[in-house]
């Protein structure tokens, strides 16, 4: 059977947490909790994606934008379903949306140490920035 690629919604999220903390190089935060995850939702409408396979959330991909810019967040494949381009459909699905919403360039965040990570990036040909970085603060 075809994976199923479809809007995410709150009530994706158990199994949206349980893929994340099985993700190698997933970084998760206060700001993973499911009333965050459902503002952001809410905030960015027809953004987000999942794929649904043998019943269960097989991946995933966190996407909205700010007005000027897009952001893509959390895409996380199941490894028992890598190297089947369902990651690269997840973010061709998310960036079509992002476009069509007038929004010109999208942004990642990413950790230094994730390589596979940046493989799977590059591959897509997306620019790791030097000339930026990031900084926070948790108010």
């Amino acid at each position: 059977m075809a994976p199923l690629y479809r809007e995410m919604n709150i009530q994706d999220y158990d199994g949206l947490l349980d893929l994340w903390k099985r993700t190698p190089g997933m970084g998760l935060s206060s700001a993973d909790r499911k009333t965050a995850i459902e503002f952001f939702l809410d905030r960015n409408p027809g953004c987000s994606y999942i794929t649904v396979e043998t019943g269960k959330i097989v991946a995933c991909l966190l996407a909205g934008h700010d007005g000027r810019r897009g952001y893509l967040h959390h895409l996380a494949v199941d490894p028992e379903f890598r190297q089947r381009g369902i990651g690269s459909k997840l973010v061709n699905i998310s960036l079509d949306i992002l476009k069509g919403m007038g929004i010109g360039k999208v942004h990642l965040f990413i950790y230094n140490d994730n390589e596979l990570g940046k493989k799977f990036w590059a591959a897509l040909v997306w620019e790791l920035r030097q000339d930026i970085g990031i900084m926070s603060l948790a108010i």
